[in-house]
């Protein structure tokens, strides 16, 4: 499974409204949203579109309006955001639980394709479907506010801000294979 720029698109959004929304900032723009990640608007607002249909987000229009998230961010699943834009995580389509497709094997209750590829959905929808927004949103503003890098959103502290400058972040390093969202809940930073 390769999650599609659409798909990033849309999680780092949920992320972000998240994250607005902890901060108390009520309604974000697109624009904004567009801004924070450096994403191409026009795409990110037909992107929102189909997360306010879906029901994930919800819009005010009018000059103050904007958008903000639905429902509580403990309610909202990362995989259900994955199938809605993506589709289904089965890497083929015969182990596939919202989408089965037959395959063309001749024994298919037997094929050793299938079987791994089982494990490979069963593993990824473990993950997906294990760790809600809030879960990545706590991660996230918990790195952030360690690492001295303001939140999203949020009023701006002048003097933080002066001293990031200087200091400069590391937003561009590699992760390790240890600094994902389930090392984060589970290690260092146990909620």
């Amino acid at each position: 499974m390769k999650l599609s720029k659409r798909g990033e698109y849309a999680l780092r959004s949920m992320i972000n409204l998240g994250i607005a929304a902890k901060v108390g900032r009520s309604l974000v723009r697109v624009t904004e949203l567009a801004k924070a990640e450096d994403l191409p608007v026009k795409f990110l607002e037909q992107v929102v579109q189909q997360l306010r249909e879906a029901g994930f987000v919800e819009s005010v229009r009018g000059k103050h309006g904007g958008y903000r998230l639905a429902k509580a961010d403990s309610q909202i699943r990362i995989g259900e955001i994955v199938r809605l834009i993506d589709g289904p995580l089965a890497p083929i389509g015969c182990v596939s639980q919202t989408a089965y497709e037959p395959c063309n094997c001749p024994d298919e209750a037997h094929c050793g394709l299938r079987m791994l590829m089982l494990d490979v959905r069963n593993a990824i929808a473990a993950i997906l479907d294990r760790y809600t927004l809030a879960d990545v949103v706590e991660v996230t503003t918990r790195k952030m506010q360690r690492d001295g890098i303001p939140l999203p959103f949020s009023a701006p502290d002048t003097t933080r801000t002066k001293k990031i400058a200087s200091k400069g972040t590391n937003a561009a390093r590699r992760l390790s294979p240890t600094e994902g969202v389930v090392h984060q809940l589970i290690g260092d930073y146990a909620i």
